[in-house]
């Protein structure tokens, strides 16, 4: 079943000559440039396989910056001269397609009246089937551009980036010895992937859910988290089911689906996949994400990927981990049992803090958008402030370098005594984890956990490949420098690094970034903490993010101002959507709602009195409360519509919040016969 959907390389070997194969090898695994005169052969083939498994479309399946994916479906069949068709596949269409580039976002770099856009065949992620109800299409992973070359998509700058590093971790190997002829480095990623679900009906029923992703009202069902038993609990019939689709589905179009349990907040979940190469595994995260939605509704489940869709209880994030894969095939953040490998993963290390404390804010930027704003600095996800975790084994080594007197090797702990005779001892990891930091050394790889579930992560890797190539440009450079005036290498090496950790070492915390002590010793250290989008992304055009990407060729001024004006758009956009169905539910659906309530209350209570009965305080006392919230309400429902007039992203925040607290409390008293909308409780539970 793995893979049967996708035109892999052993799939590939069948369909082409073998000269064709190895120069296609070599663009897949060397990066060489593709050969044009080999277009039409892999394009022929390529169609061959997909007719056999009933595709009878293809696309050029690209990621704009919606933060989506995009496709235009192109039929194989071609008119014949005779009135009947073929079924053709060039070597031209494979390679490159021409979208409208005019609708997708592109912060001016393209003009409504400037259409043509173009995207490209990336060879180096495999095409793949994607089935539909009554057909199959052809999928060809893309990159996509303006007429003159911006990059107007999410994959052409990670696929820079890779290039920036790549060429840094070679020049350190070369520099370390290893031979580098004919080989390369790449970053491998293992993204986690949180998300909720919710039964159709109750979704149907929720416009601030179909309309933002999100529940803009509801009050806190009596039970929700505090238990801790839906977290690793045992999985639900119907969700083991749907579970169950999900990795058929994926295994399928090679999407490597390994983990899967529930989270800790009721009706979240969470899926990962092993490691893969980062630019394969970005292309898979997308897949993942879409088919979650596609097996959901098969289930009459929908899923939910916005951060945080239900408020009190824990959101939803990508936990990015990524490593490095040097040109000797091995892991450069996976400790060696001799000097020179120690010696590497050290230098990786004290780049990674450089990297991390030097550009912490550019960092905060790739993460930063209007849903995971709800979610970055609650007590369930990393704080808005960047730090690092080593563990104490690795800090101890870090102090032991600055302190002039390093260990050869990376000393170890190596077992956990449980304490019961049946049970073998545990080998241990080389640090525990922190499961409160923002980025963290987990033994093998570094985990960056401010991603958000509905990001791609592209962004939040093109900043990590970029910074940690920055980085090992800076110790390469000194590392050239002081060989070449005749210091002795592993001498030159432990004082770059003994500087790294002195001027840098602020970034390093072990403790619990949830505290408020965190957060004021964080401020002493002198660490930024950027808590809202508008202020973070202004990191993405300061004068020291322009010069790191221009430096490295990932990204001109240009395409950094431009995604710079899509990110801001799509946050008051958001912003402003999701004040206008607020207002809407409450006009159309709520206040409805709580007047009809009022007037059965009211009735009641004069009828009570018509009987002679004057015992009505209780039934009054409760008409006053919904009277006042009711107030409450419509005076922040005039605000609101205001703050939406004058466009105030600040303002629509503030009033929605001062509207959702009336509305919560009015949902307490109500009777749940005549509240409109599908409770928390329903939500979260009916499953």
């Amino acid at each position: 079943m793995f893979g049967e959907n996708v035109f892999s390389i052993g799939t590939m070997k069948q369909f082409i000559s073998d000269d064709t194969y190895k120069s296609l090898i070599m663009t897949i695994h060397e990066g060489k440039t593709l050969d044009p005169s080999i277009a039409d052969e892999v394009a022929d083939a390529m169609k061959t396989w997909a007719m056999s498994r009933g595709a009878t479309h293809y696309t050029h399946w690209f990621q704009p910056l919606t933060g989506l994916t995009a496709e235009k479906h192109d039929s194989f069949l071609v008119p014949d001269y005779f009135g009947g068709v073929v079924l053709q596949f060039s070597g031209k269409e494979l390679t490159r397609g021409e979208p409208d580039a005019s609708s997708f976002p592109s912060g001016g770099l393209r003009s409504t009246f400037e259409a043509r856009g173009y995207t490209a065949w990336d060879p180096t992620s495999p095409a793949f089937i994607r089935e539909g109800q009554n057909g199959a299409t052809l999928c060809i992973p893309s990159v996509f551009c303006g007429y003159r070359g911006e990059a107007l998509d999410k994959k052409t700058p990670l696929l820079r980036s890779i290039q920036a590093l790549s060429r840094q971790v070679l020049r350190l190997a070369r520099l370390f010895g290893i031979d580098t002829d004919g080989k390369r480095a790449y970053p491998t990623l293992g993204p986690e992937q949180e998300y909720f679900l919710i039964d159709r009906e109750y979704y149907n029923r929720r416009l601030d859910i179909i309309q933002t992703g999100r529940t803009l009202f509801g009050s806190q069902p009596a039970k929700h988290q505090q238990m801790e038993d839906h977290y690793f609990g045992s999985i639900k019939t119907r969700i083991l089911a749907f579970m169950t689709e999900l990795d058929y589905e994926l295994w399928r179009v090679g999407v490597p689906a390994h983990t899967r349990h529930n989270e800790v907040s009721p009706a979240q979940f969470e899926i990962a996949p092993t490691y893969e190469g980062l630019n394969i595994a970005v292309d898979n995260n997308m897949i993942l994400m879409e088919t979650l939605r596609v097996v959901a509704e098969r289930y009459g489940l929908v899923c939910l990927l916005h951060e945080k869709p239900f408020a009190g209880v824990n959101g939803s994030g990508k936990h990015n981990n990524w490593s490095i894969v040097g040109p000797d095939g091995k892991n450069w953040l996976s400790p060696g049992d001799d000097p020179r490998e120690n010696a590497k993963f050290l230098t990786m290390i004290c780049a990674f803090i450089w990297a991390i404390d030097t550009y912490a804010g550019l960092l905060r930027a790739s993460v930063a958008s209007a849903g995971n704003d709800h979610r970055l600095g609650g007590n369930e996800a990393p704080p808005a402030i960047l730090s690092l975790f080593l563990g104490t084994q690795l800090t101890d080594i870090m102090e032991q370098i600055m302190n002039g007197s390093p260990s050869n090797a990376v000393e170890r702990d190596d077992f956990i005594e449980i304490g019961v005779s049946s049970i073998p001892k545990l080998p241990k990891d080389i640090t525990d984890r922190n499961r409160t930091s923002p980025v963290a050394f987990t033994g093998d790889k570094f985990e960056f956990r401010m991603v958000g579930s509905s990001q791609s992560c592209a962004g939040p890797n093109v900043v990590l490949n970029t910074i940690i190539a920055e980085a090992l440009n800076r110790i390469c450079s000194a590392l050239e420098r002081e060989v070449e005036a005749g210091t002795d290498f592993h001498d030159a090496l432990q004082w770059i690094l003994r500087d790294i950790i002195v001027n840098h070492r602020r970034i390093i915390f072990n403790g619990d970034n949830y505290t408020c002590e965190w957060v004021e010793e964080a401020e002493r250290r002198g660490l930024p903490h950027i808590e809202y989008t508008p202020e973070a992304l202004l990191e993405i055009i300061s004068e020291k993010s322009k010069d790191l990407f221009t430096r490295h060729l990932v990204l001109s001024e240009t395409e950094l101002m431009a995604r710079y004006e899509v990110y801001v758009h799509t946050y008051k956009e958001t912003i402003a959507i999701e004040g206008s169905c607020a207002l809407k539910m409450v006009k159309k659906e709520i206040s409805p709602a709580v007047h009809r309530y009022m007037d059965e209350l009211a009735s009641a209570i004069s009828s009570v009195r018509a009987l002679g009965m004057t015992n009505t305080q209780e039934s009054e006392t409760i008409l006053f409360k919904v009277l006042h919230y009711n107030e409450k309400m419509l005076g922040s429902l005039g605000g609101l519509e205001q703050a939406l007039k004058n466009r105030n992203c600040d303002d629509i925040l503030k009033n929605m919040n001062a509207l959702r607290t009336s509305v919560d409390e009015l949902e307490e008293i109500i009777p749940m016969d005549l509240w409109p909308l599908p409770s928390y409780s329903d939500m979260m539970f009916k499953l």
